[in-house]
């Protein structure tokens, strides 16, 4: 494990930036294996030393990832003049890991989202070699029968002359009124899912994300809630690392 500065391992663990810092390391209020430490370019192991900070011991991770039930109404963005975001969602604990979420869903669609600072995972997860699965339930106004399974198997071909993957729908109710169907597509163009029906003239009403590859969005976080990643969902993670 390669070492790092003192000063940096406690700025990046959000206790201040770097002048704070050395002025805290100054009042001799950081301790490094039970001894104060006067150096702020003591180099430290973060696997191996334990650093105190007021006697409160200080941990940081490089790189982290949140499981997110986005709830209507808010942004997938990082930050936003006007709109609520992902981003202000999160307590202080994880805003000082400058987290972005992986991909977007649109303002009024729920459901999972990963927030993460991992530019890497984001790139290996969205490129569009990769093909993802991602999943979807939905309601529609109107009627969807079994013909549309077929018709999103060959691939729809959208408004503006786009041909999308094949993707896989699968129907939970029909009526001549309301349908809810299950989605899964391995793109990401805008809308395209609200798009895809609109092809047909029907309307998505509602659109929840239940699955991103593995990762099943967690029923049990209530909308705006997330966590950290468990260890299953850590193992689909460390595929895309």
């Amino acid at each position: 494990m390669p070492l790092i500065r003192l000063d940096k391992f406690l700025s990046n663990a959000g206790i201040g930036s770097r002048s704070e810092v050395r002025e805290y390391i100054k009042q001799r209020r950081i301790w490094i294996d039970g001894v104060v430490c006067i150096k702020a370019d003591t180099k430290i192991d973060k696997e191996k030393n334990i650093i105190t900070f007021d006697k409160r011991v200080v941990s940081y991770e490089e790189y982290i990832y949140l499981i997110l039930n986005k709830p209507k109404g808010v942004i997938s963005a990082t930050e936003d003049e006007k709109e609520k975001t992902v981003i202000d969602l999160l307590s202080d604990e994880y805003k000082k890991y400058k987290l972005f979420p992986v991909g977007r869903l649109d303002k009024d669609t729920v459901g999972l989202l990963i927030l993460t600072n991992d530019g890497k995972f984001a790139h290996n997860t969205l490129s569009p070699k990769k093909h993802i699965e991602k999943s979807y339930f939905a309601h529609i106004n109107g009627k969807v029968d079994d013909k549309y399974i077929e018709k999103f198997k060959e691939g729809i071909i959208l408004k503006d002359g786009y041909k999308c993957l094949p993707a896989k729908l699968s129907i939970d109710y029909s009526s001549d009124n309301f349908s809810k169907v299950n989605i899964t597509i391995k793109e990401g163009k805008y809308h395209q899912i609200k798009r895809m029906f609109e092809t047909f003239g029907k309307k998505v009403v509602y659109l929840k994300r239940t699955s991103f590859d593995k990762i099943i969005l967690d029923e049990t976080l209530e909308e705006g809630s997330y966590r950290l990643a468990n260890e299953e969902e850590m193992k689909i993670i460390k595929k895309f690392i």
